[in-house]
């Protein structure tokens, strides 16, 4: 058998280096399976293990745990250079991200050091489990989870709804209110421990090849070797800002596209579409503003220990609230610049403008961040967590 060439994370990496392996993947690999991932709902399994021998995980990720210690720049540029070609694949290389950053951000050094390097390299697939906890936090909806201490861990009880990048065997995080007590904890979990059932009980009008499952748990035992925090208020706070401006990368690959598209339908359509309000141009100069200020805030995230200021979170959320918007403005500009074939079901930008309204939904949706950022203008509106 041939000899695989070394990881990403396994020589000295650069930015630049980083993007090139990525790209590699993404031009020899996925772009050849969007239409099946995105109009099948198949699940790139190979594709995402390629991505992660690629780098594509590891950069928030310090090189003790087999990252490359890029950054939350680097992180955010992988999803970005993979959302450009098929968000489906960008938001589970996010969903992967952000489980390191949940390991990369425990203090149980433990649970770190045994999972942390096989999910950062991909050889280990992984979802994030923190919809429903952030929607709660913020005072949104219930908890779904209950956990009851009992004799070397906790029993988790409830139905956890949508979790991505799942599949046998993946590991994903949860939070769960303890019982008796308006305390919370933060775990790591898969289907493997007994009394936990996958559900694919939806079909989606995007992003349908993500691994989305809902998750029951029936006194499912959860030991505490696998527990991230408990109390998680200090950890919550640690690791939100992080899982917010990653996702920033989803939204600049696909605005990017939808740049490239607009130019692509002016080769025939320039004349006329030359009226219409928003220009390539103009488009394009807006996603290379949101991308300076969201790599600016990426490389001020890196540089803090502990918990994160009110005006650094302000910004974030600010950022993730821009590139909520202008993936739907640049969604639809790719739409009315191509007319009438981006109304075959299939084209490309059609596929973008579902992906957009995705960006614009997934925790924290837009209405979710405007809140969250009304909280911080106002404190009493602040949730407790």
């Amino acid at each position: 058998m041939p000899t695989l060439p070394p990881s990403l994370s396994e020589t000295t990496a650069t930015l630049e280096s980083a993007t090139a392996a990525i790209r590699e993947v993404v031009t020899q690999r996925l772009s050849a399976k969007v239409q099946d991932i995105d109009l099948k709902g198949e699940y790139p399994a190979q594709i995402m293990h390629q991505l992660g021998r690629a780098g594509a995980f590891a950069h928030g990720v310090a090189p003790a745990y087999e990252g490359t210690g890029l950054g939350l720049k680097a992180a955010i540029q992988s999803i970005e250079e993979i959302s450009r070609v098929c968000l489906s694949t960008g938001f589970i290389s996010w969903c992967q991200i952000a489980c390191t950053w949940y390991l990369q951000n425990t203090d149980n050094q433990t649970l770190q050091a045994n999972l942390l390097p096989d999910i950062a390299t991909g050889r280990k697939l992984a979802g994030t489990g923190l919809s429903n906890p952030m929607k709660h936090f913020a005072d949104i909806e219930k908890i779904a989870l209950v956990a009851e201490p009992v004799a070397g861990g906790y029993c988790l009880n409830g139905l956890l709804p949508w979790v991505s990048n799942l599949g046998p065997g993946h590991i994903f995080g949860i939070a769960a209110k303890l019982v008796d007590s308006d305390d919370y904890l933060m775990a790591l979990v898969s289907d493997d421990l007994a009394g936990m059932t996958l559900r694919c009980n939806a079909h989606f009008i995007a992003l349908e090849g993500t691994g989305t499952y809902s998750c029951v748990f029936r006194n499912v035992f959860v030991p505490e070797s696998m527990v991230l925090a408990v109390p998680c208020d200090a950890y919550v706070n640690r690791i939100r800002p992080g899982f917010i401006l990653t996702q920033v990368g989803m939204g600049l690959g696909l605005a990017d596209s939808c740049v490239e598209l607009m130019r692509r339908s002016n080769q025939r359509l320039g004349h006329v579409n030359r009226f219409l309000d928003d220009q390539a141009d103009d488009i394009a100069a807006d996603v290379a503003m949101a991308r300076d200020r969201t790599y600016a805030l990426a490389d001020q995230l890196n540089q803090v220990e502990g918990a994160v200021d009110t005006q650094l979170t302000r910004e974030i959320i600010q950022a993730r609230i821009a590139a909520a918007e202008l993936s739907l403005r640049a969604s639809q500009a790719a739409m009315l610049h191509a007319g009438a074939r981006a109304y075959i079901h299939g084209s490309p930008a059609e596929r973008k403008l579902r992906e957009a309204y995705f960006v614009a939904i997934v925790t924290p949706a837009l209405k979710h961040l405007k809140k969250m950022l009304l909280a911080l203008q106002e404190p009493t509106l602040a949730p407790a967590l």
